[in-house]
């Protein structure tokens, strides 16, 4: 089960919330980019970054020049999945079929050399799913100038809103049409680095995640 905290309680829409952590592990997996809420010299910064996830940990990484990962204290990340553009009869109660997760906590930085490595395979395999095993690892100048955060999925909520529109009785005799347009992502076939020294075919583990039209 999540635990509840005045951060994570919904105190409205109340319906839209979700208890069960399997849905907030189901959630952040099936993400590829989250956002990261820090407040840097006094001022807000939302910053879209890739993540990874093992067991109840987020990681994150960036730059160890990044002013958003130096800052002590806290943050919040958010994860938001669309599935679908809510149409109503009025303005008014047009909306969005969403999943989204908030994650709140204080960071620590990963000093631990195999957990920083952990992390950030974690990280690339959100991505790219068996990646990190087919690309070079990364060697020591590249880990000194990356800097690992490790975030507690211990106060975190998760949203949930599916369903046609809610709009009021009176509404539902206009002639407007209402429902929901569905939204998914899909991977296209891949495009080959122009740069390739090799004549190589593109890895199985890439073409595995093309969509099927």
């Amino acid at each position: 089960m999540l635990s509840t905290t005045e951060r994570t309680r919904l105190n409205r829409a109340k319906h839209k919330t979700r208890t069960d952590r399997t849905e907030l592990y189901d959630l952040l997996d099936e993400g590829l980019v989250c956002h990261m809420g820090v407040v840097v010299d006094g001022s807000p910064r939302v910053v879209p970054t890739g993540y990874g996830r093992i067991g109840d940990t987020l990681y994150l990484h960036g730059s160890t020049g990044a002013r958003s990962l130096r800052t002590e204290g806290e943050m919040c990340v958010t994860v938001t999945l669309l599935d679908g553009i809510v149409l109503a009869r009025s303005a008014f109660h047009h909306s969005v079929n969403h999943r989204s997760a908030m994650v709140f906590g204080t960071p620590r930085v990963v000093t631990d050399e195999q957990e920083r490595r952990d992390g950030l395979r974690a990280i690339t395999e959100q991505l790219a799913p068996g990646q990190w095993d087919a690309a070079r690892q990364p060697d020591a100048k590249e880990m000194a100038a990356t800097r690992v955060l490790a975030l507690s999925l211990e106060e975190a909520s998760v949203k949930v809103r599916t369903g046609p529109p809610a709009d009021d009785e009176e509404d539902h005799a206009l002639p407007v049409w209402a429902g929901v347009q569905p939204v998914r992502t899909v991977f296209d076939p891949p495009v080959t680095d122009p740069a390739l020294s090799h004549d190589l075919p593109v890895p199985a583990h890439v073409l595995a995640r093309v969509t099927t039209r």
